[in-house]
């Protein structure tokens, strides 16, 4: 059966849905005919059917209908403009046609649906397309506004640091952890994106405040994807105590990186021994010590000798083997080996483990694998060197050499 169609007439308040049934085989004219014929009178002058066609208080009637085993079914369709009750009435009156030619037939009213209904989805679908391209189309200039007042409160943040005033975020100084980047449009980019904790180099010469700082605080070195950025990371390794290194992607530079570039290239950071290996660093260090006078040489053997630890020999002995290896090994109690993982990986390892005793690892010991040892109840964690340390429990033996 072919799906009715709407109707209109010039104020469509309500539609009359109903079924039809008749015994015999009839066509729409002979259903319509039934309708005004059988119900003419039983209304009264103010509710004729015909009447209220005439002066459009109720619209064309629709009837849809499919022959089947000789009889034939069907629906039919009354808009109104009548009120509520005037339609519900001619409603009841479609119920009582009960012939259509000579055949017996019976009219049962489905609903009655208030049109206004419709309207009132539509109102309410129209009104959210409409405010969501006022969201998308008017909101984004607010957040515009924001935004660059945003920025502005950030520049306001740039601080000058030290003695030669270097480009810095307001946490450096509080910061265990600081990022060192080239210069102060890098600054400025990662105080747009919430990271305070960064200072810049300014120059090509690497600033004496910057090699204090690098004493004193675990450092990442965070430097443009370029031949340049190479360059000041091999100066930065020889000339101060640098724990990580990270680039910006290739041929890009740290001012232009997006926050999730930018957080992207700090979990990719390695130890600052790691990139040194990769790349031959250590000669060029070798070469500077040789430089040294005498007195400078003393003076930094010094200032690096570790003190005499309490270590058993053997993990010192096992210690020198794995130098330049890159590697970590996790002990037991009994000294047995029971996981030797890259340093990179050691975090990850050592949440897996249980009944560590002693790390030995050709890597550096920070606060956070400190920390880490320590609530695993490792009693050794032995390292190339250390961090700058706020706690150290007691229980937990700490050698760097």
């Amino acid at each position: 059966m072919r799906k009715l169609g709407k109707i209109y007439i010039d104020s469509v308040k309500y539609q009359i849905h109903a079924n039809i049934e008749v015994n015999g085989l009839v066509d729409k004219p002979d259903v319509i005919g039934a309708i005004f014929g059988q119900t003419e009178g039983l209304l009264g002058d103010e509710l004729e059917m015909r009447e209220l066609q005439k002066t459009g208080r109720i619209g064309r009637i629709e009837a849809e209908l499919e022959h089947k085993s000789g009889k034939t079914m069907g629906k039919i369709i009354v808009p109104s403009g009548l009120g509520m009750v005037e339609t519900a009435i001619v409603a009841a009156a479609l119920e009582t046609v009960d012939r259509v030619g000579p055949y017996d037939a019976k009219i049962s009213v489905e609903k009655i649906e208030d049109t206004r209904d419709a309207k009132r989805k539509y109102l309410i679908t129209r009104a959210k397309e409409l405010l969501s391209r006022m969201l998308t189309e008017e909101i984004p200039d607010t957040k515009d506004v924001i935004e660059r007042v945003k920025s502005e409160l950030r520049i306001s943040d740039v601080q000058q640091y030290g003695k030669e005033k270097l480009p810095a975020g307001p946490a450096v100084d509080e910061s265990e952890e600081i990022i060192i980047v080239e210069g102060r449009a890098d600054v400025l980019n990662l105080l747009k994106h919430g990271i305070k904790n960064v200072i810049a180099i300014g120059g090509n010469r690497i600033p004496r405040t910057i090699i204090d700082l690098a004493r004193r605080k675990t450092t990442t070195l965070f430097v443009d994807g370029d031949r340049g950025g190479d360059l000041i990371i091999r100066e930065m390794l020889q000339k101060a105590d640098i724990d990580f290194i990270t680039k910006a992607p290739d041929g890009k530079e740290v001012e232009e990186l997006t926050q999730k570039e930018i957080l992207k290239s700090l979990r990719r950071k390695i130890p600052a021994d790691e990139y040194a290996a990769h790349v031959g660093l250590k000669k060029a260090e070798a070469k500077r010590k040789a430089q040294m006078t005498k007195a400078e040489k003393e003076a930094a053997k010094k200032e690096e000798a570790p003190p005499a630890p309490n270590v058993p020999p053997e993990y010192l002995k096992m210690f020198d083997e794995l130098k330049g290896s890159l590697t970590a090994r996790v002990l037991d109690e009994s000294g047995n080996i029971v996981a030797e993982v890259p340093v990179r990986e050691i975090w990850k390892k050592l949440k897996e483990l249980e009944g560590a005793h002693a790390i030995i690892m050709d890597g550096i010991v920070t606060q956070r694998l400190v920390d880490a040892a320590a609530a695993k109840g490792v009693k050794y964690l032995i390292g190339v060197k250390k961090t700058k340390l706020e706690r150290v429990p007691e229980e937990l033996t700490i050698y760097a050499g």
